[in-house]
């Protein structure tokens, strides 16, 4: 199970889960605190920002950032919870969520993954570029870009904590 959530409801995601992996997807000036009873070996911390293209002083996503989360995720051997957030548990930690389902789930349907993602959260807006990064990754054939575009942007609120299923894709 992926569990998503924002900065500000890491630590209570993580003990109220059982969580023994996390994927942190913040900016380089973030500060971020290890959740307790999460190792440094579980724990993924990708340094970018929230941004479709460069931006002077801001890290834009890139093909390293998505090759270190698709590693991750397929060394989570599945026996706790995932959690996955961002600064506000909208755009990098869904779209890493997207990916995560992705990954695991090689012949899903992008559509269908997208679609419970839909639903599972209606703010969800997963940043473009970590998803086309991931479909070229992943060899999608933009499937994974069609299939978010499908679902359209989030409603403007702020994100609850939600949860992801990795069967039935």
């Amino acid at each position: 199970m992926i569990h998503v959530c924002s900065l500000a409801r890491l630590n209570d995601t993580v003990a109220a889960t059982g969580a023994r992996h996390v994927v942190s997807l913040l900016g380089t000036e973030d500060n971020l605190m290890r959740p307790p009873g999460i190792t440094p070996r579980n724990h993924l911390w990708l340094q970018l920002h929230d941004i479709n293209e460069p931006r002077d002083g801001h890290v834009h996503p890139a093909g390293e950032h998505v090759d270190r989360l698709i590693g991750f995720v397929k060394r989570w051997e599945r026996a706790s919870p995932l959690v996955i957030h961002c600064y506000a548990g909208v755009s990098r930690s869904t779209a890493a969520a997207f990916v995560a389902v992705c990954t695991l789930s090689p012949d899903g349907s992008e559509a269908s993954i997208a679609r419970a993602l839909r639903r599972a959260s209606p703010t969800a807006t997963p940043n473009l570029r970590i998803v086309a990064l991931a479909d070229d990754k992943l060899g999608r054939n933009g499937r994974m870009v069609d299939a978010i575009a499908a679902i359209g942007q989030g409603v403007l609120a702020e994100a609850a904590p939600f949860r992801l299923d990795l069967r039935g894709h």
